[in-house]
């Protein structure tokens, strides 16, 4: 066991610093680029290992509740392997992972192969912050973390549109086989980079009854939350019974871990009003982001006419704005207060989903795209600000365990967020229809002159039935949409209370170790 005391490494400096920054930046792009790549080539992926697309949709199910489990394992795997050695090993078995994936020759080994995946991938997003953070000097912190954020923004966009584009023009396993060069040069770069700046380890004992109430909770909560829409919900058995297992074993998680002397997820972090208010907030505003991004590409391709190509071109100016203030907001961070920064981010959220709660069934595309690129801004005000506060006054010895609980904790709200919002979508779709179906019949003049006016350009009857059923499920389904805008813009305005609840904090405070807890 090493005694050596926990002290902040020097930062890094001139070529170095900028290497490092890429190498880092490059493994989490590749790490988020995966968990969204494979969604838009299932099709592709189902149809090649003859399987129908619901057990296909088992690749990206078992990659994210491989993942969820193993994100809030970082801090307690970190002190027992060393943060640098745990993340060079994350990547090259990510590497391994991918290739497994690519040459899968059945449906039950790419899954296999996917759960590897999403396993390893667990502590690379959070320790690739914390060694990014430790690269820079605390006055340059806000830098740091706005080249950690742009990654961690455009790779959920790039996502469908790489993997629709591969998908189209070669095969799907290459979206699998472009991680082994980027991932091998990775490696290589972190490993010669930072092999000389390894945390301390000390050899903990496994917390063996933690460590499988997390896997259970977690496991059972990913699969009610993946399967749900698909059975039914609570009128399934197998729901409630996946909902009882994840709530009974979270409370026994809960009640263990604050009483086990080496926990396998350090939940004493909540106890700092700036950790757990920054968690809530990031969390519950990444939820509500994450489902507009199912939303809106899903209502533009069923109900709008639009190809799944054309529908990632209007989501992808997102990035814009994005890239261009993320490094503008670094600078700013260190000499603003950060909940200033983060409440502008949440109210440039609430106009641009105030925009898009006005959109109608004949929008052009000019009109979907100007609150997507507003969105840009409020993404480069909304990760880092955030991040910076949840961070604020953490040692060394806390930062990988703080960063790998807090990106827990927003992962799984994603997931949340995505099940809550389809399933909104549908019920209120539903309750719009049969309200729009109440002014249909022969009572109401303008349905009957409708039909007549189909009937005379030359339908039949049924057929002009069809076509106004038609217009009807494409207005309930953009009224639905929109009633989700109108709710995640109020939701918005709501959350920045949240942010007021925690301490000020300037940039420098996220990483020297002696801010307010």
């Amino acid at each position: 066991m090493s005694t050596r005391p926990v002290q902040p490494l020097p930062p890094l400096d001139g070529s170095q610093r900028v290497l490092g920054t890429i190498a880092l930046s490059m493994a989490v792009f590749m790490n988020v680029l995966d968990s969204s790549i494979a969604n838009v080539s299932i099709p592709a992926i189902s149809g090649d290992m003859g399987v129908s697309p619901q057990q296909g949709t088992w690749v990206i199910t078992s990659f994210a509740v491989a993942n969820a489990i193993s994100v809030p394992l970082t801090g307690w795997l970190t002190m027992r392997i060393g943060q640098v050695k745990l993340f060079v090993w994350s990547i090259m078995l990510f590497v391994l992972a991918s290739f497994l994936c690519g040459i899968a020759p059945s449906i039950e080994m790419l899954i296999a192969a996917r759960v590897l995946q999403g396993a390893v991938a667990g502590p690379m997003i959070p320790l690739s912050q914390s060694l990014l953070l430790a690269s820079y000097p605390p006055a340059k912190s806000g830098m740091a973390l706005a080249f950690w954020g742009m990654t961690t923004l455009v790779a959920p966009i790039m996502g469908p549109l790489l993997g629709g584009w591969i998908s189209d023009n070669y095969s799907w396993p290459w979206i699998f086989y472009i991680n082994l060069p980027i991932g091998l040069l990775t490696a290589w770069a972190c490993w010669r980079l930072y092999r000389h700046r390894e945390s301390v380890v000390r050899k903990l004992p496994i917390d063996k009854i933690g460590l499988a109430l997390l896997v259970l909770w977690v496991g059972s909560l990913q699969l009610m939350l993946d399967k749900g829409k698909e059975l039914d919900w609570f009128n399934s058995g197998e729901i409630i019974a996946l909902t009882a297992v994840a709530v009974i074993a979270f409370v026994y998680f809960v009640v263990w871990e604050r009483g086990e002397a080496h926990p396998v997820v350090d939940l004493s972090l909540f106890r700092g009003r700036n950790f757990s208010a920054g968690v809530v907030a990031i969390s519950v505003s990444y939820a509500l982001f994450f489902g507009s991004l199912v939303v809106l590409p899903l209502w533009l391709q069923t109900q709008v006419g639009y190809t799944a190509t054309d529908a990632g071109m209007v989501m992808a100016p997102v990035g814009i704005l994005a890239i261009i203030l993320s490094p503008v907001v670094g600078r700013l961070l260190p000499k603003m207060d950060a909940r200033l920064l983060a409440t502008t981010a949440f109210l440039v959220f609430a106009l641009v989903f105030w925009l898009r709660s006005k959109f109608t069934a004949d929008v052009d595309t000019f009109t979907l795209m100007v609150p997507t690129i507003i969105q840009g801004a409020a993404m480069a005000m909304f990760f880092i600000p955030l991040t910076s506060i949840i961070l604020s006054g953490l040692g060394p010895d806390k930062m990988p365990a703080a960063a790998g609980l807090s990106n827990f904790v927003r992962i799984m709200f994603g997931g949340i967020g995505t099940s809550i919002t389809a399933t909104m979508w549908d019920s209120r779709s539903a309750v719009h229809h049969s309200q729009l179906a109440e002014t249909t019949g022969p009572h109401n003049l303008a349905f009957t002159e409708t039909v007549q006016s189909l009937v005379s350009a030359g339908l039949t009857e049924p057929a002009a039935w069809a076509v106004i059923e038609r217009r009807m499920s494409v207005q309930a389904s953009t009224l639905a949409a929109t009633d989700l805008f109108w709710l995640s813009s109020v939701l918005f305005v709501v959350l920045i209370g949240l942010i007021w609840l925690t301490r000020p904090v300037k940039g420098k405070a996220a990483v020297d170790g002696g801010g307010a807890h």
